[in-house]
């Protein structure tokens, strides 16, 4: 049965291990080499929810619901699923757990996504989210390290 868990830090190594390429990491987290001491790390930021989705008590995939309570906002990042149970559609049931978490804070959730990571973006759009406008698209990129794809999970 697919679960969506609590994080516990005992698996950072193992999700740490999972970006294939120094390309796939920075495409992940925006780190050219990403350790069990970083993936452990997020989860102690302040407004920083991690989450794993298990299978059979597997660790399959791995992500975050970021809270601002100042911004009045709530983003989905670290998104990542196991090389070896990719294609089995757990990165959009990671999604669609991670949304349904993040609406206990907020009814609007943002994604943001490199550009270039046709893969995600086709999970993201099969989970229900949209790109936004050109325009929010430019003002939300501004201070950004990359021009990522910004979308938007509505409310049904």
């Amino acid at each position: 049965m697919v679960e969506l868990e609590m994080f516990d830090v005992r698996s950072a190594a193992t999700v740490a291990g999972w970006a294939g390429s120094p390309e796939e990491s920075t495409m992940w987290c925006s780190l050219a080499t990403v350790t069990a001491d970083d993936v452990g790390g997020w989860s102690d930021r302040s407004g920083v929810e991690a989450f794993v989705l298990c299978d059979g008590g597997a660790v399959n995939a791995y992500g975050e619901i970021w809270v601002d309570v100042e911004q009045n906002e709530v983003e989905i990042a670290h998104l990542i699923v196991d090389p070896a149970a990719r294609g089995r559609g757990l990165g959009r049931r990671l999604v669609e757990g991670l949304v349904e978490q993040a609406r206990r804070h907020y009814p609007v959730v943002a994604i943001r996504v490199h550009s270039q990571n046709e893969t995600a973006i086709r999970c993201y759009r099969a989970a229900g989210f949209e790109r936004v406008s050109a325009a929010d698209e430019r003002a939300w990129n501004v201070g950004q390290p990359v021009e990522y794809v910004w979308m938007i999970h509505r409310r049904s």
